[in-house]
This record gives C-alpha cells, sequence and structure tokens, in this order.
C-alpha cells in the first residue's frame, strides 16, 4: 500500500530530526549547555571562588578614585604593564566592586583583560582574574566562537543555532499525534519506552522556547548582516566605542570621582554603574610614547599642562576642539542604563543619543537569549535550554539504536521467508 502524503512528510520530517541531532551531537552539546551555565555566571563563579564575593556590606562607601588606585597597585608587578580603565559597581547588593585593566600597550593575539574584585566598603583587593583563563571567561569565548575566532568560529555557532531551531520546528511537528488528539499527546505514556516518553514530553513543553533562544542565537551570531537588517526595518544609532577601544589618554584633567559628579549632575536620581576611563584614538603619544610615571595607573594625577589645559576648558577651551571624555554609566529608579560623556577638557557632560527603535529591539534580542533583563523565570527557562538537548541527545541516541537494532531483527525473520531452504 502507497504511503500517504502526510506519511512521507512525517518520515521526511524524521530524516532530518534524526540525521540533524546524531550528526551534530558533539557540537549542540557543548555549546548549548555552555550558554545554560552562563545564564548563571556570576552565581556560579561565586560557587567556584568565594573569596572574589567575600564582601564585608553592601555599601560602595570609597569614591571611584579609591578602587581604581587598589586595583592598580594589585597589577603593578604584571609583565604586561596592565592599566586600569573602568570600574564597574555592583548590579546587585553584596555584589563586589570590579575594576578592568588591560596592558598598556597593543599586542599581538587576542586581547588580555584582567579583572580586579574589590570590596565595596573598604576597597580592599579580594582577588585578580585574568578573564580568558577563568572558567567564566572560557565559557563564554567558546559559546560565542568556539574558541577558534579565527576560523569562523562565530558563524559555525551561529550555523549550529539554525541546527538547533530546525530540530526544534521538526520536534512539534513529530510530536503532534496523528489523529489531531493534542491532550492525548500530552500523557505521558504514549510509549512503552521510557527514554521515548521522556524524549516527547520533555521536548514538547521546551520546544518553542529553544527555538526562540536559538533564533536569537543565530541573530547575535551574524552581527553585520543582523544590524543591516534590523536597520533596514528599525531606526537605528551609529554603532559606538566601545569603552575598552582606543587607547588610554597619557594624562587627564579630571579625576574619575570629579568626572562622576558631573554625570551624576545631569541624573540626581540615578546611581553609577560603569565609568570608563577617557581614550584617545589615532594620536602619536598614544600609539608610541609612554606617559609618565603612574599617569595612568593614577587617573587625576595632571602635570602642568594638564592643570592649563583644564583652566582652558573651564573658559570655554579657547577655541581648541573638544578632549577625550570620560564615559559614565547611570542606572535609573527603573534599571534603565544611560550614558553621560563628560568632556576631560572643559567639564561640560552630554548625554549620549538615547536608544532608537532598532536598538531596543536588538537589546531585546541579547536580552532573551542570555536571559539577562527578563525575570527569574525566563532565566530559568534559559537555563533548561542549555541542559535538556543533551538529554535530547543520550535519548535520541538511544532510539535510533534500538530502531536499527529492530530493523536488523526484522530483517533476519524476513530473510528465511524470501529464501526458504531448498
Amino acid at each position: 500500500m502507497a504511503e500517504s502524503r502526510a506519511a512521507k512528510l512525517r518520515r521526511l520530517w524524521l530524516n532530518v530530526h534524526l540525521w540533524l541531532g546524531v550528526g551534530l551531537a558533539l557540537l549542540l552539546i557543548p555549546v548549548s549547555v555552555s550558554g545554560g551555565l552562563l545564564v548563571y555566571h556570576d552565581e556560579i563563579d561565586a560557587l567556584i571562588n568565594p573569596k572574589r564575593y567575600a564582601v564585608t556590606g553592601a555599601e560602595v562607601a570609597q569614591p571611584a578614585s579609591a578602587y581604581l588606585a587598589r586595583a592598580a597597585e594589585a597589577v603593578a608587578q604584571d609583565p604586561a604593564n596592565l592599566k586600569v580603565t573602568g570600574v564597574r559597581y555592583p548590579e546587585e547588593p553584596g555584589w563586589p566592586v570590579r575594576v578592568v585593566t588591560r596592558p598598556g600597550q597593543r599586542s599581538e593575539g587576542p586581547p588580555r583583560f584582567v579583572t580586579v574584585f574589590l570590596d565595596p566598603p573598604t576597597a580592599q583587593v579580594l582577588d585578580v582574574m585574568e578573564f580568558r583563563s577563568s572558567f567564566i571567561g572560557f565559557l563564554h569565548i567558546f559559546h560565542e566562537n568556539l574558541m577558534i575566532p579565527q576560523y569562523s568560529g562565530r558563524q559555525i555557532v551561529g550555523w549550529v543555532g539554525v541546527a538547533m531551531l530546525i530540530l526544534s520546528l521538526t520536534g512539534i511537528w513529530l510530536w503532534w499525534p496523528r489523529n489531531g488528539a493534542v491532550l492525548k499527546g500530552l500523557r505521558w505514556t504514549r510509549s512503552p519506552r521510557f527514554t521515548f516518553n521522556l524524549h516527547n514530553m520533555l521536548g514538547f513543553w521546551i520546544s518553542i522556547p529553544l527555538a526562540v533562544v536559538s533564533l536569537t542565537g543565530i541573530y547575535l551570531s551574524f552581527p553585520q548582516t543582523a544590524r543591516n537588517m534590523m536597520s533596514s526595518i528599525a531606526p537605528m544609532n551609529p554603532p559606538g566605542a566601545r569603552g575598552f577601544m582606543g587607547e588610554l589618554a597619557p594624562h587627564t584633567a579630571l579625576t574619575p570621582d570629579r568626572a562622576l559628579d558631573i554625570a551624576l549632575q545631569t541624573e540626581p536620581n540615578a546611581k553609577p554603574a560603569m565609568i570608563f576611563l577617557p581614550m584617545v584614538a589615532g594620536r602619536d603619544g598614544a600609539r608610541g610614547g609612554q606617559p609618565g610615571p603612574g599617569a595612568a595607573q593614577q587617573p587625576g594625577n595632571r602635570p602642568p599642562q594638564a592643570e592649563r589645559g583644564q583652566q582652558q576648558g573651564e573658559r570655554g577651551s579657547e577655541g581648541r576642539g573638544p578632549g577625550p571624555s570620560w564615559r559614565v554609566q547611570l542606572s535609573r529608579p527603573g534599571g534603565e542604563v544611560v550614558t553621560v560623556a563628560v568632556d576631560d577638557r572643559s567639564g561640560v557632560a552630554t548625554a549620549a543619543t538615547g536608544p532608537q527603535t532598532g536598538d531596543r529591539a536588538a537589546s531585546w534580542i541579547r536580552w532573551i537569549h542570555e536571559g539577562s533583563h527578563t525575570g527569574p523565570i525566563w532565566m530559568f527557562i534559559v537555563f533548561l535550554t542549555g541542559v535538556f538537548p543533551t538529554i535530547f541527545a543520550i535519548t535520541g541516541v538511544i532510539m535510533w539504536l534500538r530502531r536499527r537494532s529492530n530493523r536488523k531483527a526484522l530483517e533476519a525473520k524476513r530473510m528465511p521467508a524470501l529464501h526458504p531452504a531448498e
């Protein structure tokens, strides 16, 4: 009897689902597990390295300059001549203050970032961590580009996301009962096999969230293509420089404390979230010559020319162009983060252009994929989308092997019937 069209289509999707899952299991499992663990990256890091989070209180009692100075002292003996580039305030009460440092000169290979964890009330150093050598850093790098960015690792992860999306959608199709009785499909005992019931039941409940996480992951894996697509349907601001790009300004006219005070005047009810030290780009002094001793480690130490620059800035810069800017991120009471640029010469604060529709959509895509800014329920669901694919891979391989075994046994029974003994 010829197969119906629905049966043929079901067989097609079954084969696609089977061979994608079995063929890419060695990639799907580590990519999904690393993504699931990153949902709770701080909590996991605190379990592995409790001393980094052994704060004596939640109050951020020290000025920004104190945290920067303590961090500079902590990395002063590093042969890479590390320089502080910014201070991040605790996102949650009871978390440490973090100061990010990087080598004072550009070097070959991937950038090196070292984070200094500080006690908020006392500014005492709790720990020093190099991002790439940490467990959480490894998870981030592996999940983003399989640790092979030079071999299109980010794009490979994106295509793994495409495979996961197909698996999610074909899984819904295969789960759907043939007689249309959806409620019966929700029963555990659709089969006498435990592995089949586990695969189908977990797959049904996680299929839509897994498809959403996969789709947002595809967007993030092809950033330029995704941005072009987003900007074609919604307005977006031009991409701005990151806080760690460029070279540190050799000298600063403002202290970090003064720059923060100026920024807070624009948002009186906000709290500091991050302070980036001024950067310069395309200047000979920034690329080649070294600043004076302790200039970068001690922001705010000003030689005579810096004092003159500040005085000129206070008089309106006397025709000089704008200087390098401090970038200060402030957290409003509702949780929204705004960026304020404070010109180092004039001390003039300028609020960054607010996000447009496309920027907000892009942010939400990242938040949905990471499970951040979305509440504890979605965070846990995203975590499950990282854990369940391992269960699907194991049960799927067991079902596939059992299917092959049954097929061989059936063929063995048919052989005597097809070739009777003469």
